[in-house]
Parts: C-alpha cells; structure tokens; sequence
C-alpha cells in the first residue's frame, strides 16, 4: 500500500506548510459527497491520529487514515497549472469513474 507524491506537487506543499508556519504534513482522504460518490478532501495535519498511516515524499509527509486508505491506495498527487487554473490532481487507479468536472469518482 502506497500513496505518492510528484516532486511539483511535494514542491506546493512544502510551500504552504511554510506560509502557514506550522504542521507536519498534508492529510488526504475521502467523504462521501458528489455526483459520482466519494470526494477527495486535502487538509493540514498538525497531529497523528490513531491509525494513521505516513507516506513521505521528498521531504514531505502524506498521511491517510485507514477507510480513506482502501480507496486511495496507490494514488499519486500531482499539482498542475493549465493556462489560468491550477491546482491538486489525483491520479487514482481505484477511480472506476469520475464526475464531469472532477470532484468526485466512484470506486
């Protein structure tokens, strides 16, 4: 089991864990919510919960809890910018299908 990062992506973390000033990584998981089912949620953590699994990155800490962790395994993070918009993509091998504007999928 694995969650991954590209280095663009670490790169954006690592700055806004700066600007913020505080905490030790980028929590990744999922709700449910959207057309298509699920949806990602990205939040900062400042502490580990129970259970927590830690995958680091280029200096990076991703961490994921268990549940989101059956859904997610094997994603990788990416952040792109096309023309004005920019922004965090998941690469999801478990996504069956996504929603047209990208914001939920289903497994």
């Amino acid at each position: 089991m694995a969650i991954t990062m590209t280095e663009t992506a670490a790169s954006r973390v690592k700055s806004f864990l700066d600007n913020r000033g505080k905490g030790i990584g980028l929590r990744l998981g999922v709700k449910t919510t959207g057309c298509s089912g699920m949806a990602y949620v990205l939040e900062f953590v400042d502490d580990l919960e129970d259970g927590d699994q830690v995958f680091e990155h280029e200096g990076v800490k991703v961490i994921i809890d268990p549940k989101s962790l059956v859904y997610l395994d094997g994603t990788e993070l990416d952040y792109v910018k096309e023309g004005l918009n920019e922004g965090f993509e998941f690469n999801n091998p478990n996504a069956k299908s996504e929603c047209g504007c990208g914001e939920s999928f289903n497994v």
